[in-house]
């Protein structure tokens, strides 16, 4: 019986010895190899203005391209309001227009024909003092009648310069500070209808950039207050990947540095490079610094894959990280 218990013991303790082995392999970490997840910095796309949802575009799980709409909100308001702000401009820019060019000419064309009528009735004063002026000479009317006419003379002469600066003053455009002041209502009216225009366009959202939809927050026909998200994406540039590392080998990291991302089922592996090298020790328990605890402290790293492979990875997904 000893020699059948001698016989199995060393198989046995190879046995053993070849399990430890395999277990202890899986435990240690590969050199320059660590442990981290994956993280989205997800944009949560909302309106400054308030509104009933009307259009959802784009459902969970969607990939959406840079400027592709995502939603609309109710616009009744907002499009009256521009309608009206346009047409307040209109009449402001025609009320300008009408000073600079002064009168209009029918206006300036009566005034002309005042002015011929005002010129015969002068011609004609003028013919009859010059005959009374005659007649007084030879003693055939009095001085009082005489005088009388070359008033009448004196006023058709005034009365064609008065007509004549008329016409001119019709030909001219308003007063400096009647442009002045027509100007800023123009200038007002157009920034009012640059604010009822940022209004219609908030009532609806695209996408700032290309991404995938993660999840929508509400139903067309719900009222969405202002600045509430309605939906949620996560653009690709938005992906990273967090991992820690022993305070041995933090010194030596810095960003821009390479590194491979792998994770399961990835069919190979994911280019990054680290971005942001965490300046203080985080998520370990109080420690005292000294030379026997400092291999406790850990520092966390975070690296930004490229646009192109970020797709591949997913918020949460456990990954492991190796060092270039």
């Amino acid at each position: 019986m000893k020699s059948v218990h001698s016989f199995w013991r060393v198989p046995l303790l190879a046995a053993v010895v070849v399990v430890c082995s395999a277990l202890g392999a899986c435990s240690q970490h590969a050199a320059n190899t660590w442990q981290g997840y994956v993280e989205g910095e997800f944009v949560y796309l909302g309106s400054s203005q308030s509104g009933k949802l009307t259009q959802l575009q784009v459902a969970r799980g969607d990939q959406v391209t840079a400027d592709a709409p995502v939603f609309a909100l109710e616009s009744v308001d907002e499009t009256a309001a521009l309608q009206q702000a346009q047409q307040q401009l209109a009449a402001a820019r025609a009320q300008l227009a009408d000073i600079q060019t002064g009168k209009r000419p029918p206006e300036v064309d009566v005034t002309k024909a005042q002015l011929a009528q005002a010129i015969a009735n002068a011609r004609k004063a003028t013919l009859q003092l010059t005959r009374d002026e005659a007649q007084y000479r030879v003693g055939g009317i009095p001085k009082g009648q005489l005088d009388d006419t070359r008033a009448a003379a004196d006023a058709a002469n005034a009365q064609v310069r008065e007509l004549t600066h008329e016409v001119q003053v019709a030909r001219l455009p308003g007063r400096s500070q009647q442009l002045l002041a027509q100007s800023a209502q123009v200038e007002a009216a157009q920034a009012a209808v640059a604010q009822a225009q940022w209004k219609l366009d908030q009532k609806r959202v695209n996408a700032p950039a290309k991404g995938r939809i993660y999840d929508t927050l509400y139903r067309v026909g719900e009222w969405v207050q202002a600045g509430s998200p309605v939906v949620q994406m996560l653009p690709p540039q938005n992906v990273k990947v967090r991992f820690f590392v022993p305070e041995t080998v933090v010194g030596s990291l810095a960003p821009g540095r390479a590194l491979t991302i792998h994770c399961d089922g990835c069919a190979s592996a994911v280019n990054a490079k680290i971005t942001y090298v965490s300046s203080s020790a985080e998520y370990t328990p109080p420690v005292i610094y000294s030379n026997e605890s400092r291999a406790k402290l850990v520092f966390m790293v975070e690296a930004h894959p490229s646009a192109d492979d970020a797709p591949r990875l997913h918020p949460g997904q456990p990954v492991s990280v190796t060092l270039q």
